[in-house]
């Protein structure tokens, strides 16, 4: 998904001089074919996050467009301070990609590893927040987030990661999209998680029992229309999301739908609330937060939403 970033910038920067990006000295090769016409327009601001994001929100000040771009955690934990005074209160229209999210690093142990930068994005007021699920959703949404001119997380993966859609989807920010509709019981997603969340899907479709399938690429704002017409149609409403389990996707819907008439219970599924240490893959990470189709059909139904 990063390649898909860096070629989708590197497409708009050739027609929108206003797109400047900074990194944190990661990713230097990935930008070179961006550097060959917009040199002046691409910082290294070095292992220096915090400053990165004060120099772009005075950027943005100077009437650009700027991206900052670094490993998640260090895009937005390390430097919370200036995207909340900098940027978010001073309401500038930076995009801060978090690049590697999840578990993605999960061979690098938990300071690589992100479960709390939704939470934190979330508590911002003027913050928007974008989770693609795969390199076409990110194609899609970031020129729309750039028109957006306000401050934008936008949590993307690693690489590699598979493609969930047979065709582009017609994304719109801030409107989930529904991938398979169904009657059942709905299972909402968002993010890099999607894959899981579409093999949970299969195995209740074995089971006979016909769920609804959404992307939620865009946790703030939410989408309440959806979740409206979905706590009147379900009973149980599932949520999936690669962090941690308290403070982000699932607990947006959870505070949404708790407002409701309706009876609709929200069935979470995440990052446990520990640390995730002694594995070797992203894979390893999965099974140890319980995040496999076994172990969450086997949760739900312990809770009788199955």
């Amino acid at each position: 998904m990063r390649n898909a970033f860096a070629r989708v910038l590197t497409e708009l920067a050739k027609t929108d001089e206003r797109l400047v990006l900074f990194y944190a000295d990661i990713g230097n090769r990935l930008f070179n074919p961006l550097k060959e016409f917009a040199l002046e327009r691409t910082v290294n601001a070095g292992i220096a996050e915090a400053n990165m994001a004060s120099m772009a929100a005075g950027s943005a000040m100077m009437g650009h467009k700027p991206f900052i771009y670094t490993i998640t955690p260090f895009t937005t934990a390390r430097n919370f301070e200036q995207i909340k005074i900098d940027i978010a209160y001073q309401n500038q229209p930076v995009i801060i990609v978090g690049t590697g999210s999840g578990l993605s690093y999960a061979n690098l142990g938990p300071t690589h590893h992100s479960f709390e930068d939704i939470a934190l994005m979330r508590a911002l007021p003027n913050m928007n927040i974008v989770c693609p699920a795969d390199a076409q959703e990110l194609e899609i949404l970031m020129p729309q987030l750039i028109e957006l001119n306000a401050p934008c997380y936008f949590r993307i993966g690693k690489k590699n990661e598979p493609s969930v859609h047979k065709a582009p989807p017609a994304l719109e920010f801030g409107k989930a999209y529904t991938m398979q509709q169904g009657r059942s019981v709905a299972i909402l997603a968002t993010g890099t998680i999607m894959p899981l969340a579409q093999a949970l899907h299969s195995e209740l479709a074995a089971k006979g029992i016909n769920a609804e399938l959404v992307s939620f690429h865009t946790v703030k704002p939410l989408d309440t229309d959806y979740l409206d017409s979905a706590a009147s149609r379900f009973e149980h409403i599932i949520t999936l999301e690669e962090h941690n389990v308290s403070g982000a996707f699932g607990s947006a819907v959870l505070e949404y739908v708790s407002d409701l008439n309706g009876s609709a219970r929200v069935h979470r599924f995440g990052i446990p609330d520990f640390f995730i240490d002694q594995v070797h893959s992203p894979e390893d990470a999965f099974v140890k937060a319980g995040l496999t189709v076994h172990d969450i059909t086997n949760s739900l139904v312990q809770r009788g939403a199955l």
